[in-house]
């Protein structure tokens, strides 16, 4: 019955040597509420993200010989190798539970990585408006959309604010009293709902499964943090089939690309895309962009299922349809 404690003493001692790698910089960087992104380049550059000033460069830099180090210690605390064969550790770091990314020759020239915080600020639909993220109007229709339980897909880059958004919708379907079940590959959603499930992947169960498993936890939402494979196609099939009011996020530079996307993570499982079960699936696409100002909801777009010649009929809503979506200023 030692085995235990052991490991956790383990998983400490190494906690605090990673806490003496990253150094004064990144330490305080981590322990900054205000910043989302700490970047450490090949060449030593040190780069922060805070949050309403952008990226910007540290005056002191990072020594190759310490940016392996902070890799390989996050490595061993998550189990991975990491050597030349393995030059590539997705990870999170200890106890805090930031998301890592490290790589190491011959990837990249010297080693690399890129931390990113959770958002430690729960941003509000209300928040959104407020701040000139949204319009009114668009904030009304993703209201709308969430009480009319109508599917959600969250179209952005890297960086864009996709998961933020996605917090602040799970925030209202919280609201609700409905089982929620969510799905990740990293835990960064927030749902303070009374009656739900998170799931996460691990190297015996990928989203694909976890999709399927989560059709037995008899769930009244399903929300991916992230779609990025062949699970696209039984998220769609969930949705379409007595779940609906999900969530999902994507990379995608626009609300149709979103669409474009997805049939390539689709692609990945079958030859034949089933653009039918996506235009009937996918109710609302939103687009956020990061823009020089901060970020912008940039489309706010409704599938209303396809055209003759195939293609999908994406339209901003008029008149009473105004409560269901409404396209976003393109300005």
């Amino acid at each position: 019955m030692t085995g235990a404690p052991i490991a956790n003493g383990a998983d400490a001692r190494r906690a605090s040597m990673l806490k003496t790698a990253f150094g004064p910089v990144i330490g305080a960087a981590l322990g900054d509420p205000s910043v989302l992104e700490i970047i450490a380049n090949p060449d030593g550059a040190l780069w922060v993200e805070r949050a309403g000033e952008g990226r910007k460069r540290e005056a002191q830099q990072i020594r190759p010989a310490d940016a392996e180090r902070i890799i390989r210690l996050v490595a061993s605390g998550a189990g991975m190798s990491c050597d030349s064969d393995h030059p590539v550790v997705s990870a999170e770091l200890p106890e805090t539970g930031e998301r890592f990314e490290g790589v190491l020759p011959p990837v990249s020239l010297a080693p690399a990585f890129a931390i990113r915080k959770p958002a430690t600020r729960l941003y509000s639909i209300e928040d959104y408006v407020a701040d000139g993220v949204m319009t009114a109007a668009q904030g009304f229709a993703l209201q709308a959309a969430i009480a009319a339980k109508h599917n959600i897909l969250i179209a952005g880059g890297t960086s864009s604010g996709k998961t933020t958004l996605a917090n602040a919708l799970i925030a209202k379907i919280a609201e609700l009293c409905e089982r929620i079940v969510i799905l990740e590959d990293t835990r960064e959603l927030n749902c303070a709902a009374d009656d739900k499930i998170g799931l996460r992947t691990s190297p015996g169960a990928d989203l694909t499964r976890l999709v399927r498993a989560t059709m037995r936890l008899r769930p009244d939402r399903i929300i991916v943090g992230e779609v990025r494979g062949g699970e696209a196609l039984d998220l769609l099939k969930a949705w379409n089939t007595g779940h609906p009011g999900g969530i999902a996020t994507i990379h995608a530079n626009s609300a149709a690309s979103a669409l474009s996307r997805l049939e390539q993570l689709i692609g990945e499982r079958t030859n034949r895309v089933p653009r039918e079960l996506i235009a009937e699936a996918v109710d609302l696409v939103v687009f956020i962009a990061k823009t020089p100002n901060g970020r912008a909801v940039r489309e706010i777009v409704r599938v209303a299922g396809l055209h003759p010649d195939h293609s999908y009929r994406i339209e901003p809503a008029k008149g009473p349809e105004l409560s269901l979506v409404m396209q976003g200023d393109q300005s």
